[in-house]
């Protein structure tokens, strides 16, 4: 029975998790914004140009930095600290390189999906969503 108390105040609910992505959503669209006029004036890009696939390749780039950075070297976004939640391996280890990466991408499906890799928590009975499955990690509330 402690377990299961214990395991109840571990658990990360989706709102939790959706107020954390808010708030890096905002912090990332800072960077972003930064970023694109590093390149985009002084370059002149626009839609219709060859190259502007690179510059969404740049950008791509600077998400996925941001969030394997953050998840590899203290376990949290800016927006996990807030919420109070850390990212770990299912064993309670740090994240490594390889399962951050396959969180991120599988998250972005996730998402795409209409949010259904999210939602999934809800029917799981650890409350895991795919990209916590796919890269053996889960959410811890501190």
């Amino acid at each position: 029975m402690k377990n299961i108390k214990s395991s109840k105040l571990n658990h990360v609910t989706l709102s939790r998790r959706f107020g954390a992505m808010l708030y890096d959503f905002f912090l990332l669209i800072g960077m972003l914004i930064i970023a694109s006029a590093i390149v985009v004036i002084p370059f002149k890009l626009t839609p219709d140009k060859p190259t502007f696939i690179f510059y969404q390749l740049y950008i791509f780039t600077i998400t996925y930095i941001f969030y394997i950075w953050f998840w590899t070297h203290s376990g949290q976004t800016l927006g996990m600290q807030t919420w109070k939640f850390k990212i770990t391996t299912t064993k309670g280890e740090p994240v490594n390189l390889s399962q951050a990466t396959i969180r991120y991408f599988v998250a972005i499906i996730s998402i795409t999906v209409f949010g259904l890799g999210f939602f999934w928590s809800i029917v799981d009975k650890k409350n895991r969503t795919w990209h916590d499955i796919a890269s053996r990690t889960k959410l811890i509330r501190i």
